[in-house]
């Protein structure tokens, strides 16, 4: 598939009619039963193995890809409330615009050599005239009997050949009832681009400048057909996606190692734990049962958590949340910054004594600060120490400016160098404010993981106060997206989870036998 063409509205109703069918020919059930099949075909035990290679032909790779592509797009329609089919835009200078712009301009300047012909040659124009047409008809509703009567008729492609062989043909004409049609078939949002068209006289340009105002009406309707389908695809869209997986691991048995991997170490990091947890007096045997009382739901919180503190570069994202890495890698950078922002308002506060931390404004002040001189973090060529220094530099002129303004006394030089030196300490990976920050903010993220079906929201742990605005919309970014993911592979996830947790009962029952 075309990755840059636009999906047309009955490529959507058919992705959409496989959903209705699957929903109604194969109930849930019997999805759980061929994933219970799946999982345990291809994981004999909780340690992923690759599968021998398979020859694959190119039809089944084509068709799960365009099962994988169907999915992703579904998902997405979703997922993404402002999703939108936009028009693709080639780099400036690479080959495939320079390619693109010479074919264009043979296309064009072929069509321009036919008109000035004398007599004229208007094969070419024909041809342009049947591709408007079926254009026109195909933005059109059943219910435009009266506008299909009048495409049909003016654009009647055999009565336009025999103009042309008498030389009768006025293509004038027919181009301003092509331009007027559109006029009255475009969203408001064409009418300025249908009002430039009036104001082309040269044929060439003109054909070229309709076809690309169709171009974005099409992609209008797409856009359109995506508002419309959104309601009824969400409420199937779940399933939609476990059959389109569902294929997609029959084909590829080995297609959930890295889900069994994530899980695995979940399993491991909830187990260590639970383990510190544990009083320093217990015995061997109240520590094996602290450990083995993990529960799937549980394992897969932890797993979720530590999607967010994933190394993306060095390590592949698992299988089933690998259409939200760009979201779930958005809300790990935002959870960076959110880090940075909390620790530097700690240390500020803690510097500058208590006359500032009621202050109204002064918290939105360094917050600001922050967030501008943090721009760009996540790129390579970022130097934190640099734009902490930065920031140590603004946040001491700001607190002294406060504390003026307020009748307090400014900072000496000697807590002025004490605080700088506290704001770039944050860059330290063993800080111990940021350690101190992180863990509660992985804490409010796990409490609202486990409430997000409560009606009572978890309460923001001591010293987030100023960040917790910004740490609450995040929250339910993220509790939204798992809480989805959870919809649609929980059956996958509760089947590797049961050999993961059954290979850890008997390996902890063998030690405490010992």
């Amino acid at each position: 598939q075309n990755p840059d063409k636009p999906p047309s509205s009955e490529e959507k109703s058919s992705g959409l009619e496989d959903g209705r069918e699957e929903s109604l020919d194969n109930p849930d059930q019997s999805v759980r039963k061929r994933i219970r099949q799946s999982t345990s075909g291809s994981h004999r035990d909780a340690t992923p193995k690759s599968s021998p290679p398979r020859p694959v032909s190119i039809e089944e790779l084509m068709e799960t890809a365009k099962g994988v592509t169907n999915m992703a797009l579904a998902h997405e329609i979703v997922v993404n409330g402002d999703f939108q089919i936009k028009p693709a835009e080639l780099p400036e200078h690479s080959l495939e615009k320079k390619v693109r712009d010479i074919v264009h301009k043979a296309f064009w300047d072929c069509l321009e050599a036919q008109l000035k012909e004398d007599p004229p040659t208007y094969d070419h124009a024909i041809k342009l005239l049947g591709e408007i047409k079926e254009n026109l008809l195909s933005f059109l509703l059943p219910g435009h009997t009266r506008l299909r009567s009048q495409i049909t008729e003016v654009l009647d492609l055999d009565l336009i050949k025999q103009e042309a062989e008498n030389g009768a043909l006025d293509i004038a004409k027919l181009v301003e009832f092509v331009i007027g049609m559109m006029g009255t078939l475009c969203a408001p949002a064409r009418d300025e681009d249908i009002k430039k068209l009036k104001d082309i006289n040269e044929i060439v340009p003109l054909f070229r400048a309709i076809f690309s105002v169709l171009d974005l009406m099409k992609m209008d309707m797409a856009n359109f057909a995506v508002t419309s389908i959104r309601p009824k695809l969400m409420q199937q869209s779940a399933e939609y996606e476990r059959k389109k997986f569902q294929e997609f691991l029959e084909k590829r048995p080995n297609s959930l190692d890295l889900v069994t991997r994530w899980l695995q170490e979940a399993a491991d990091d909830l187990a260590k734990l639970r383990c510190k947890m544990l009083p320093p007096h217990c015995s061997s045997d109240g520590a094996t049962g602290g450990a083995s009382a993990l529960c799937s739901t549980a394992v897969q919180n932890q797993a979720y958590l530590n999607l967010l503190k994933w190394d993306h570069v060095n390590r592949p994202f698992p299988e089933t949340v690998l259409m939200d890495q760009t979201r779930f890698q958005e809300i790990q950078l935002e959870l960076e910054q959110c880090l940075l922002t909390g620790t530097v308002l700690l240390v500020t506060f803690s510097a500058a004594g208590p006359a500032l931390a009621d202050m109204p404004g002064f918290a939105e002040k360094i917050k600001t600060i922050v967030k501008v001189l943090l721009t760009g973090i996540h790129l390579p060529s970022f130097n934190l120490k640099e734009s902490l220094a930065a920031t140590g530099e603004k946040v001491c002129a700001e607190v002294n400016t406060c504390l003026s303004q307020h009748g307090f006394t400014p900072l000496s030089a000697e807590r002025e160098t004490v605080l700088k030196g506290q704001i770039q300490a944050v860059a330290n990976s063993d800080n111990t404010i940021c350690k101190l920050i992180d863990s509660r903010i992985q804490k409010f993220l796990e409490s609202y993981l486990t409430s997000s079906h409560q009606k009572s929201l978890p309460a923001v742990p001591g010293g987030l106060g100023p960040i917790q605005r910004e740490l609450e919309e995040i929250a339910i970014k993220y509790v939204r997206l798992v809480n989805y993911n959870k919809m649609v592979f929980s059956p996958y996830y509760d089947a590797v989870l049961s050999k993961i947790l059954t290979k850890e009962e008997y390996q902890l029952a063998g030690k405490s036998e010992e």
